[in-house]
């Protein structure tokens, strides 16, 4: 069953002898439940497509479609809703509230959504995560690799369609790298989460069900790692 549908998708900036394209017509769609591993050297767009696809960036052309919504004909507001609801989304800098708890932070998007969280989910979460003893820490009191696995379950915490990690690891020693990996995997399978991870790192993609290669903003390849 599609979950996600990229339909001649383009993004431009500049003009003229300045135009730049990050994305150039790329089409695309992705399974329910599909680990997805979007490859490509630095500059080569991967990112800019990542942000389109969570609504954080509109494109100059082309369509985008979430659960079988036109995530593009939405207003601001209904876009707001939509990154809430339906995607979730992990940075390589984590992008944490340095203020808030790790467990506030998982929470944050269900309560800027004015809905009540869901306690059965947030232990659970916890405890996979390795979070439970952490849960009242702050930012600033946990390593790198904490502070990932919080992003991680701020992605989880309100079941989205979609879960989009860029460069998850890229700020990680290889031993955590390896661990938030597996985590992602872990999400995939055990909670049934379609996944799309943007890297430049090999190793990472192959251990996805589907490699999808950029250069220059255009798919040079797209091959099924598993079945």
């Amino acid at each position: 069953m599609e979950i996600l549908r990229v339909e001649h998708l383009s993004k431009h900036y500049g003009a003229g002898e300045n135009l730049v394209r990050a994305v150039d017509d790329v089409s695309f769609s992705v399974e329910k439940g599909e680990f997805l591993a979007i490859i490509g050297p630095s500059g080569s767009g991967k990112s800019t497509l990542l942000h389109i696809l969570g609504g954080v960036d509109r494109p100059t052309a082309g369509k985008v479609f979430v659960d079988g919504q036109d995530v593009y004909a939405q207003n601001d507001e209904q876009l707001a809703i939509f990154r809430r609801r339906q995607v979730g989304l992990i940075y390589q800098f984590y992008n944490l509230i340095p203020v808030l708890t790790a467990e506030e932070n998982m929470t944050l998007p269900v309560l800027l959504d004015g809905r009540e969280v869901n306690k059965e989910r947030l232990e659970e979460l916890l405890d996979t995560l390795a979070l439970t003893d952490r849960r009242k820490n702050l930012p600033n009191q946990l390593s790198g690799g904490q502070q990932q696995r919080v992003s991680i379950g701020r992605a989880l915490m309100n079941a989205p369609a979609v879960v989009l990690a860029d460069e998850p690891t890229g700020n990680l020693d290889s031993k955590n790298s390896q661990e938030i990996v597996q985590l992602l995997k872990y999400s995939n399978r055990h909670y049934g989460q379609t996944l799309i991870v943007i890297t430049h790192d090999e190793s990472i993609a192959l251990q996805a069900d589907r490699i999808i290669g950029i250069e220059d903003g255009k798919i040079v390849r797209d091959e099924r790692v598993r079945a």
